[in-house]
């Protein structure tokens, strides 16, 4: 069995895997090549045999136990004909939401927006490279991709202050939304993903009715992967209450955040654990790396546990960083 889904599957702490959430991008110089000659991102992730490339390199460049599909949460959207541009500087832009034409998309024409993501992860799987390592494809949870479609950008970058005041028009959203991230999900685990990851990177936003917003969609989609067969990895970025998430949406394994203390995860969450350390740590030095690095793989030793960053992997992280991070968890004791 491969080593994170050993991880997941068999509660297994001799090991500790590593992979890092965004490793297939920004920060390494071979990414940086292929992005300055295909400038429009969305056309990138839909180029099937380059996402492909990009995909394995980081796997190839330091053998991560996980390779993690180069795509976006965003292509959900687009599958679904709400227009996704990714402006320099300013992060992803979204066009009209038409919730009439959403509500006639059928299945057939999301997935041919969407079959060169299936087609890397086909043509991925069968590489060689990943003989003994896992595949993770990905979604955004509903809430999120939800922000997305009615803000048309970036939370960070402004939320409407009416935001929740059209409540038909969330309920509506969310129904479609969950009904094709399963399809997604399908699709991605039919064409060889082994894990998927779930992305709730706004789930902080919400203070009241969780149930309604992260909790029961995010249940939803977790039960449905588990019926496929395979595990599903859930992190909900911002979420006060990890222990009361972990019970009502019980994924196989929960990514947890930078702002969290992990010792009292360690004490809170009987299920595996992924991921925690600040991705500013790998801007620093070595000892600050190993000192941080550490701290977790101590707190964590006794419990399943996955080494992962609280977030995506910053564009200046130092390569050479990488590679030492590699060693620390490699080599602790």
């Amino acid at each position: 069995m491969n080593p994170i889904k050993k991880c997941i599957v068999n509660k297994d702490t001799k090991s500790n895997p590593i992979w890092l959430m965004r490793q297939a991008g920004r920060y390494l110089p071979e990414f940086k090549e292929i992005r300055k000659n295909n400038q429009d991102f969305i056309k990138l992730c839909l180029n099937e045999d380059l996402s492909s490339e990009i995909t394995l390199q980081p796997i190839k460049r330091f053998g991560f136990d996980a390779a993690i599909i180069f795509s976006d949460i965003l292509m959900v959207p687009y599958g679904l004909g709400q227009e996704v541009v990714f402006e320099k500087n300013f992060g992803p832009k979204l066009g009209v939401l038409d919730l009439i034409k959403l509500e006639n998309i059928n299945e057939e024409d999301f997935n041919k927006n969407l079959k060169s993501i299936y087609n890397l992860i086909s043509i991925t799987s069968k590489n060689e490279i990943l003989k003994n390592k896992d595949l993770i494809g990905f979604v955004g949870a509903p809430w999120t991709i939800l922000v997305y479609m009615i803000n048309k950008m970036s939370p960070k970058k402004n939320l409407s202050d009416n935001f929740f005041s059209d409540e038909v028009l969330i309920n509506n959203l969310i129904n479609i939304i969950e009904k094709f991230l399963k399809i997604h999900i399908k699709n991605q685990v039919n064409a060889g993903a082994n894990i998927i990851q779930i992305f709730d990177s706004w789930a902080g936003l919400v203070k009241e009715n969780l149930d309604k917003y992260i909790y029961n969609p995010t249940l939803n989609l977790v039960e449905y992967t588990r019926e496929l067969g395979v595990p599903v990895i859930c992190f909900p970025r911002g979420i006060k209450d990890y222990k009361n998430y972990c019970e009502i949406v019980k994924p196989d394994m929960v990514n947890i955040d930078y702002d969290v203390d992990p010792k009292k995860i360690v004490k809170e969450i009987k299920i595996p654990v992924q991921g925690g350390m600040d991705p500013k740590i790998l801007l620093t030095d070595k000892n600050k790396l190993k000192k941080e690095t550490e701290k977790y793989l101590e707190i964590f030793k006794d419990h399943p546990y996955v080494f992962n960053l609280g977030h995506g992997i910053l564009p200046e992280t130092k390569i050479n960083l990488v590679t030492e991070l590699i060693h620390i968890v490699r080599n602790y004791k």
